[in-house]
């Protein structure tokens, strides 16, 4: 009974410990890393930081209330002097004298409340764009995260694809090395046509462990952008075609406030703006008001819980200050602030600049790699057609295998060149996407 108690508990921690299986689309897997990339949970924490940070500017408009309280036990009271003549004694001499008592204890509010502050004013009409210039920048960081997911998913995609390429040409060397022994047997090929076959067999076979290698590798390299344990199985189940590559391509519009980066900069431009009004404002008066109430007691003995009275006092007031002369402190605040909207400035005109000669390259780039494609998709098709007929002449004894090895590595030589086609189609396609801000 007890082995039986300690394999079921064995059972139900290995089932608790069993890997996660994980089958995603490419949109599903985009998705996965938003929401798990710790470069996107740090600029959430940046937005949520600026909430807090807004929350603070708040309250500076607030009232600000303050309780005090105070005890004093003076071990020696304090000693005053006075004119001795008050007292009838001669002019020029003093006599000292203790005033108060042993014991004091006081307690009170303060209240003060801002009426005019120029500066805050701005910080809290700014708070909103701020929010918006970190919300903004969780999308560029999101938009980062898309595109190395994409780009990483169709390269692991491609790969899958050209293995199943390898895993056919195993298929057709495997059967001609089955009838090339046949014949050999009948007495019409040398050991050595057998050999070669072999020897291609198993340099295809090497290949395969070679892709199969580098698709773990990458699979691994996209669960940890990903940031999915890597004791989980990642299943890809998107799939690349012609036709999908080229849907939309090639939009003629595009529009720089569709980019992240250029929405990013333009509110930017709105807080730098924002700096410049509030370094003027801080010219102006600066109005506040105030008050205080508190009551306090003297004692000889310590008895302020059994009685006796306390003194109340109170009042109101404002306070105005005027800045009259800082060194320029306020000027220079204002002039840097002016500049820091010229920079921006400037970088808004160079990510235009940029913007543009992304679409063209990107343009060009897609342009020539969906021809590439299918180019090689026709150079595929007709390797495998050379393929098919040298093979047909080798069985029927009008070719050699030295034809076979020259037909099937120009279509290894093709495969590997549609596969790669067709992954540089798909990434222009993305690049194209992000330069549009279409992505």
């Amino acid at each position: 009974m007890k082995l039986f108690t300690f394999s079921f508990l064995l059972l139900l921690a290995l089932v608790a410990n069993a890997q996660k299986i994980n089958s995603l689309t490419v949109q599903q897997a985009v998705d996965y890393a938003k929401q798990n990339s710790v470069q996107v949970k740090n600029a959430l924490l940046d937005y949520q930081v600026q909430k807090q940070t807004n929350r603070e500017i708040t309250s500076v408009a607030y009232p600000q209330i303050n309780a005090s309280g105070n005890f004093n036990d003076y071990l020696v009271i304090p000693t005053s002097l006075l004119p001795a003549e008050i007292a009838g004694g001669p002019a020029g001499t003093y006599f000292p004298v203790k005033f108060g008592t042993k014991y004091n204890a006081s307690g009170g509010f303060d209240v003060s409340q801002l009426l005019f502050d120029g500066q805050v004013f701005v910080g809290l009409i700014a708070r909103g764009v701020a929010l918006k210039f970190y919300e903004k920048q969780t999308e560029i960081t999101e938009e980062m995260i898309n595109v190395n997911v994409q780009k990483i998913y169709y390269q692991l995609v491609v790969g899958k694809q050209q293995l199943t390429s390898v895993d056919a040409n195993i298929g057709r060397f495997e059967k001609l090395l089955k009838d090339t022994k046949e014949i050999y047997k009948q007495g019409f090929a040398e050991r050595l046509d057998v050999d070669k076959v072999s020897v291609q067999l198993n340099n295809l076979q090497t290949e395969k462990i070679k892709i199969q290698s580098q698709l773990d590798a990458g699979n691994a390299g996209l669960k940890f952008l990903m940031n999915m344990p890597q004791k989980d199985s990642l299943l890809l189940t998107d799939s690349i075609t012609e036709d999908k590559i080229k849907e939309n391509i090639l939009a003629d519009n595009y529009k720089y406030e569709d980019r992240k980066e250029y929405q990013f900069l333009t509110i930017a431009k709105q807080l730098n703006e924002f700096n410049v009004r509030r370094y003027k404002l801080s010219y102006l008066p600066v109005l506040s008001a105030f008050g205080n109430y508190s009551k306090n007691a003297q004692r000889q003995r310590f008895d302020f819980f059994k009685g006796g009275q306390w003194f109340t006092t109170s009042l109101i007031g404002l306070k105005l200050s005027v800045p009259i002369f800082d060194g320029f402190a306020k000027s220079s605040r204002v002039q840097k602030a002016k500049i820091e909207v010229q920079r921006t400035n400037n970088n808004i005109e160079q990510l235009k600049s940029s913007i543009d000669n992304d679409v063209a390259q990107a343009r060009l780039k897609i342009t020539a790699s969906v021809v590439t494609m299918d180019n090689q998709k026709r150079n595929i098709e007709l390797a495998e057609r050379v393929y098919n007929t040298t093979k047909i002449k080798y069985e029927q004894g009008l070719g050699n295998n030295q034809e076979i090895y020259n037909a099937q590595t120009e279509l290894k030589i093709a495969q590997n060149n549609y596969y790669s086609a067709l992954y540089d189609a798909i990434i222009a396609k993305i690049d194209y996407q992000k330069a549009t801000g279409k992505l």
